[in-house]
C-alpha cells in the first residue's frame, strides 16, 4: 500500500503541536528532559514517521525528509527557551530563598559537548533515515561466518590472517567491518531492505596519523527488485551533497569481495580528489548466502569511514585527536 506524502506531514505537524504544547505545560527541567528523549530520542515518533518513507514516491522523500528536519529544529528551538525560562525562574527562587555572598569566587565546571565523531555518525544517520533507511546495529564481537564467510571472502584472504584481524582466543574475532551486521539483517528480514549501519570496527593497523587499530565505520545497503548500479550512484550523490554541499564526484572500478561491480568513490575538495568511501552492486554469492534469489533480487551497499568523514569536515590533521581526551581540541567542537 503506497503512503501518501500528505499523510506523513499530518503526522509530522501533529508531533510538533503536541511537542509544543507539553512543553508549555512542562514545569520543571527533570520534565523537560523526558520531553528531549520523548520527542528528540532514536527512538522518538519522528523516526517512527519517517520509517514509513520507504512506502513514498521517491519523488515525495526530500521534502518529507526535509520537513522532518524543520520540525526536530523546531522542538529543539523551543525546548531551549523553555530551558532557558525554567533555569532562569530557579534562579529566580534560590535568590530569594537564600542569602548569597557575591564576594565569594564561583567555582566553574566546563559543559560536556557531543563527542565529533558521534556528531557525524548523527548527521549521517539523519540522511539516511530521511531516505528512508533504518538504523542496524550487531556485536562487535562475530564469528568467521559473519565477518568473512558470509560475505564471499576466500579461505586464503589476507584478511583473515592474524596480521590483519584480532583474533580471540575462542575462535572468535573482533570484526573488521559492520558488514557483518548486513548479513545478520538480511537473515532475519526479507527484501525490501534499506538499512544503515554505523559501528566500532578493529584492524591490527599501526597507529598513525591516519590508522588507528579501533575505529568507527557507517555502511548502508538496499535491497530489492530492480535495483541498479544507477540507484546506488544517485544515492551515492545525493548523500555527499548533503553532508558536503554541492561537490563534483567520480567512480573507479576497485574490488571488494561482497560487490561486484565494486567502486571507489571520490569527491572535489578543495582544489583536489580526495577518496571518501567505497561502494558497489551486492554479490550473488551474498544474496545466496542469506537464502535470497539473485535472479529476483538485487542491491548495493557502501561504507566509508567516520574518522575520514570527521577529518575532512573540521580540517584534522591526525585523526589520534579524537583519541587523546584533550579537552583544548574537544571544545573546540
Amino acid at each position: 500500500m503506497t503512503v501518501q506524502s500528505t499523510e506523513l506531514e499530518a503526522q509530522l505537524e501533529a508531533i510538533r503541536l503536541e511537542a509544543q504544547q507539553a512543553l508549555i505545560e512542562a514545569s520543571s527541567l527533570d520534565q523537560l528532559e523526558q520531553l528531549r528523549v520523548k520527542y528528540l530520542g532514536k527512538k522518538g515518533p519522528i523516526p517512527l514517521v519517517l520509517g514509513g518513507m520507504g512506502k513514498l514516491d521517491p519523488s515525495d522523500r526530500p521534502r518529507i525528509g526535509a520537513r522532518a528536519n524543520e520540525v526536530k529544529e523546531a522542538i529543539q528551538s523551543e525546548l531551549d527557551q523553555r530551558r532557558t525560562a525554567l533555569q532562569y525562574a530557579k534562579l529566580q527562587a534560590q535568590l530569594e530563598s537564600e542569602t548569597l555572598d557575591v564576594s565569594m569566587p564561583g567555582v566553574y565546571r566546563s559543559q560536556g559537548r557531543i563527542h565529533p565523531l558521534n556528531t557525524i555518525m548523527d548527521r549521517v544517520n539523519d540522511i539516511f533515515v530521511g531516505l528512508g533507511y533504518t538504523v542496524a546495529e550487531g556485536p562487535e564481537m562475530e564469528t568467521d561466518h559473519y565477518n568473512f564467510e558470509a560475505l564471499n571472502f576466500l579461505p586464503d584472504h589476507p584478511a583473515r590472517d592474524m596480521q590483519d584481524t584480532l583474533f580471540l582466543p575462542d575462535g572468535n574475532i573482533l570484526r573488521t567491518h559492520t558488514s557483518s551486521v548486513q548479513i545478520r539483517y538480511m537473515e532475519a528480514n526479507e527484501p525490501p531492505i534499506r538499512i544503515i549501519i554505523p559501528g566500532r570496527c578493529y584492524r591490527r593497523d599501526t597507529v598513525d596519523a591516519t590508522h588507528t587499530a579501533v575505529f568507527h565505520q557507517i555502511e548502508f545497503l538496499a535491497i530489492d527488485e530492480g535495483l541498479t548500479f544507477t540507484d546506488m550512484k544517485g544515492t551515492v550523490r545525493l548523500f555527499l551533497e548533503q553532508l558536503f554541499g554541492e561537490v563534483a564526484i567520480r567512480m573507479r572500478p576497485s574490488f571488494f569481495p561482497f560487490t561486484e561491480p565494486s567502486a571507489e568513490v571520490d569527491m572535489e575538495w578543495k582544489g583536489r580528489w580526495l577518496e571518501i568511501m567505497g561502494c558497489g552492486m551486492v554479490d550473488p554469492n551474498v544474496l545466496k548466502a542469506v537464502g535470497y534469489d539473485p535472479e529476483v533480487y538485487t542491491g548495493f551497499a557502501g561504507g566509508m569511514g567516520v574518522e575520514r568523514l570527521a577529518a575532512v569536515l573540521y580540517q584534522i590533521d591526525d585523526i589520534r585527536r579524537f583519541y587523546t581526551s584533550d579537552s583544548r581540541f574537544l571544545e573546540q567542537f
